[in-house]
């Protein structure tokens, strides 16, 4: 276990996490963030109900009752990894400012990475991957979208260089929390 102890040397003590709409980037800029700052990095998505990853692969969009419990799970995740001083990284759409509000209620101290990039970027890059969400349901992720304003998030413009959002992203971070960029 001496690695998780490690892990947190980088970021010590803080939760993140990484938002966006559907193929922003949040699963591979989240992963290579949490690779470079050494700390652990969970995928939101594995926390869907089934019921919520059937109604997406239908190419139908989720409803606040449908993320209400996602969101709760996550919480829990949150306020755990806070309870035990953990720092961890979440890629999560937090789409609007009531899903931001509830996962923040698990830990206030809650950074948010916010991956903002044009619809037609975010179409581009969705339409050349494999995911349970359908390319044709970004349109309602746009509009149920509540862009957080800077006194809620970091945010990081996706429409340029992967690896610059990377380095981006890290450097953001390491800042906010007074350690260096690596």
């Amino acid at each position: 276990m001496e690695e998780s102890a490690d892990r947190t040397e980088r970021l010590p003590n803080h939760r993140v996490i990484i938002m966006g709409v559907s193929g922003s980037g949040k699963s591979s800029i989240g992963e290579a963030v949490s690779d470079r700052l050494e700390v652990a990095y969970i995928d939101g998505d594995e926390f869907h109900p089934p019921a919520n990853v059937d109604k997406m692969s239908r190419g139908e969009a989720l409803d606040d009752a449908d993320r209400s419990s996602w969101l709760d799970e996550l919480a829990v995740v949150i306020g755990e990894h806070r309870a035990a001083e953990q720092s961890l990284i979440i890629g999560c759409s937090a789409l609007k400012r009531r899903y931001r509000d509830q996962l923040r209620a698990a830990d206030p101290d809650l950074t948010f990475l916010f991956l903002d990039g044009s619809f037609d970027i975010i179409r581009e890059r969705m339409a050349q991957r494999a995911h349970f969400f359908s390319p044709d349901m970004l349109r309602s992720q746009f509009a149920t979208l509540e862009a957080p304003g800077r006194d809620e998030a970091i945010r990081v413009d996706i429409d340029g260089d992967w690896q610059a959002v990377v380095d981006h992203s890290v450097a953001a971070l390491a800042t906010l929390f007074g350690q260096p960029a690596v």
